[in-house]
Parts: structure tokens; sequence; C-alpha cells
């Protein structure tokens, strides 16, 4: 224990966590990580505390690749930050994401910046960024206790901390990190709303974000699981509105019960306040191409192929396994042949190229949600500090706060940045 230091207990092992034990550590405070997760033979080679299975969900982030941030500007990051933007400002000025680059590039991970300033280790390997983040730990005297915890009390000295094991540790601080609900596999069950909740916060409805979304026409969707979109503009609309809540250009995925895939999942995080029928998906299949220029193409292709059917003739428009789907969307047999098409239904086909459209009756569980949406009330924490209004010497790190953004690296960044400010406060 280093003398007459604070003694300082982080609760969760994930990026947040990680990232504030290192910061705390290095600034002098006397840290404790606590992490429910127990490793078996994956990390034994890997691992430096015990058992601790720690960043089980950093892992699995960016497929395996971990996207680690995103190569923004200050005014991108915060334009991506779909839910209390501003509770951001002091944390992400204080640790951007140059910042994090230059932190991981110090910890010997060479890092790649590629599409859409997303930055990966140039490694590919997920396993790389959290090795970098315990080696800190170790370096900076980090002890890892590898129980979960049951209860966090306040006392007037500071903080009484019980584990599975009926182990009390007590402490003058606490940070509460311990991520969201969802990936409940990697140890997110939401524990730390609980903690949050018994010490007297409040914690704002939790819901799934960045999560794929399920279809009305989901049989129509099914026939299409596994087919990819690229090039094409996803366009929410928010039908009890009458307006449009999101619209992208980039890549999608049909499923067995509706869409997923980049565009979609970032489409959800705008989606508030859920309910079935307010939502409707319409995709522009030729974003580059105007109604009448398709219904243009859509001639010269039927006078070239006149007696061959429609699914034949569509096949230089559409991938082979989307065409009986958007035919029968159309309400144009596939077995059609063009001279028998009507100037109407060819004129149909050509707006639905523009406007191929699914109802969306709900988002998936919860527990295929890449973050979170909800969480402790930004309300009740102090911004430039990540401490508790309500509690002194309480901190919250990361998706535990009621904060969320786009895909992108730019959630792993939110936890970055909140862990990295509370870690210094910590330490005072």
């Amino acid at each position: 224990m280093k003398s007459n230091s604070i003694r300082a207990a982080i609760i969760g092992g994930g990026a947040a966590g990680l990232m504030c034990s290192c910061i705390a550590a290095k600034n002098g405070a006397d840290v404790t990580l606590f992490e429910k997760n127990r490793s078996e033979k994956l990390l034994d080679k890997e691992k430096c505390y015990d058992n601790a299975y720690l960043g089980k969900k950093l892992l699995i982030t960016g497929k395996g690749r971990c996207n680690v941030t995103n190569a923004c500007t200050k005014e991108e990051f915060f334009s991506s930050v779909t839910s209390n933007s501003k509770f951001l400002y002091a944390a992400y000025n204080a640790f951007t994401s140059e910042d994090t680059m230059e932190f991981f590039e110090n910890a010997g991970v060479k890092l790649k910046t590629e599409r859409g300033n997303r930055v990966f280790p140039v490694s590919d390997k997920a396993l790389d960024i959290l090795n970098a983040l315990k080696n800190e730990m170790k370096k900076s005297g980090v002890s890892v206790v590898n129980k979960k915890v049951v209860s966090v009390e306040k006392t007037d000295g500071g903080f009484i901390i019980t584990d599975d094991g009926e182990n009390k540790r007590v402490f003058d601080k606490v940070v509460i990190a311990t991520g969201g609900v969802s990936y409940p596999q990697t140890g997110s069950d939401g524990d730390g709303y609980e903690f949050a909740e018994k010490l007297g916060h409040s914690v704002s409805k939790i819901a799934p974000s960045l999560v794929p979304l399920e279809c009305e026409n989901a049989s129509m969707c099914s026939d299409m699981a596994g087919l990819s979109l690229k090039n094409v503009t996803l366009t929410v609309v928010d039908k009890q509105k009458g307006k449009p809540i999101y619209k992208e250009l980039g890549e999608m995925l049909f499923t067995h019960f509706g869409i997923s895939g980049p565009l979609v999942l970032s489409a959800s995080a705008h989606m508030k306040k859920f309910e079935k029928g307010k939502y409707r998906a319409d995709i522009d299949l030729k974003p580059a191409l105007d109604i009448q220029t398709i219904d243009t193409k859509l001639v010269k292709l039927f006078e070239r192929n006149s007696n061959k059917h429609l699914s034949n003739v569509l096949s230089e428009m559409l991938p082979k396994s989307m065409i009986e789907p958007f035919c029968e969307y159309c309400g144009i047999s596939p077995d059609e042949k063009p001279n028998s098409i009507t100037k109407e239904q060819r004129r149909t086909l050509a707006e639905s190229f523009k406007r191929y459209s699914f109802e969306i009756s709900s988002f998936r569980p919860v527990a295929e949600a890449i973050i979170t949406s909800g969480g402790v009330n930004v309300k009740e924490i102090n911004p430039s500090t990540m401490e508790s209004k309500l509690v002194k010497g309480l901190y919250f790190a990361g998706e535990v706060i009621d904060v969320d953004a786009y895909t992108g690296g730019f959630n792993l960044q939110i936890a970055f940045s909140t862990a990295h400010l509370a870690g210094i406060n910590l330490a005072q």
C-alpha cells in the first residue's frame, strides 16, 4: 500500500475501469480494481492478475480488432454523441481522441486509421490494447480483486465494499465503472445501476442502442438474410412526426428478423422512446440516380430483354437474392415478361429502387446491443470531475453514465475520457 495515498476502489475491469485505474495509480492513488469475471484458458498466457478476466468486452469490440477511438475533430466527436453531449465537454477536452492514440502508442501499440476515421491497432488484435492497459496497471501498482462486488456502503470516513466472499474493505473513494447491460456474457449485468440507486442516484430508462432492428415484413427480410448492401442510403422516418430522424449513406445487412449492419446500428441510436408503429426504414438502393434515370434505364433493359422473365432482367440492377422479394414488394410477379409490364408497373419498380421500405417493429434484445442507452443521470454528476454531486468521494466512468454515441470508436472514447477525468480527480 502506498503511504498517505487515497485508497481508491474501481468497480469494473472494462475499458473505463482499466483506464481509470492506470491514471489514478499514476497520479499517486492506492488503487484496487474489482473484476468479477474469471479467466479460464483463453487468457492464461496473457494475464498478469491471478484469474481476473479483464477487458472481456474490450476483446470483442470492432469484431475482435478493437476500434479504439475515432480520429475526428472535436466538433465531429460531439456531433456523434447522441445523448448528453454537453456533459462530456470537460472530459473530452481533458483527454481527446489524439490523447487516446498517444496513450496507446506510448504503451507500445502501433495504430492505424481506416475509413470513417476509425482507429485500430496495426495488428488488428484487440488483445494488444488490453495488454497495454494491463501492463500500465501493473507498472503503476494497481491491485486486482477477482470478486463480485455485492454492496457499496457510504460511511462517515469513506466507503465499505463487500464482495461475494463476504470480505469487507474500506476505501476513501469509489468509482463505478461497471458498464451497461449489453453483452451480458461479458459480465455487464446492470449491477452498477443498482449500486448507484442505493447510494441515492437516479437512473434513466435503460434501452438497447447500436442494435439491429426487427421488421414487420420479416419474412421478406429472411429471404434476403445474409445479403449485405453497400453504397445505399438508409433513412429512418418518425411516422408520428412525419419527418426523417436519420439519413446516411453506407452499408447495411438483411437478417432473418430484419435489418442490421453499420447504417442500422447508427440509426438505432436516434430512435428514442421506441414504440411499435412509430418508425419506418426507407432504403435508397440507387442513391446516385433519380427516379427518371432509373425509369429510362428500365425501358432500355426491357426493350433488350422483352421475352425474358423479369427476375432475369433485374439481375443487372439487383443482387440475385433480392430480386424475388423486391418484385413481391412491387406487386409484380418475377415471372412476368417485360413486354407485358405496364408503364405504371415500371414506374412502381423505379420508385421502389429509391424507396424500398420496411416497418420497424422492435429493437433486438438489449443483450445483442453494442451499448446501453440510459444510465446514471448526468445532472447528478459533476462533469468537471466525474464525482457524484450527491455522495462525496463517489465517481462514475464509462457506459454506466447516461451518454452514448454512434458506432465508430466514439463510445470507447467516451469510456477513456470519462475514466481519465475520474482517475485524475480520484487521486486528489
